[in-house]
């Protein structure tokens, strides 16, 4: 019987990018290099635009606070 063992974030982020990463080794096509770079420039425009919400969203609240 097998005991599954639950990842944290960044080692599930990691084994999604070397896996991503062997499967292109194999084969480096136009198509995939392509669709790797779109998701990680994806990813990181969500990380930016995450990351502006939080700041805009601790300034609002820093305000109401001073009030």
């Amino acid at each position: 019987m097998k005991v599954f063992t639950r990842k944290s974030e960044p080692e599930e982020l990691l084994e999604t990018v070397s896996e991503s990463l062997h499967a292109l080794s194999g084969s480096s096509t136009k198509g995939k290099v392509m669709k790797v770079g779109l998701i990680a420039v994806s990813l990181a425009g969500l990380t930016a635009g995450s990351a502006a919400i939080s700041s805009l969203r601790r300034r609002t609240e820093g305000a109401k606070a001073k009030l």
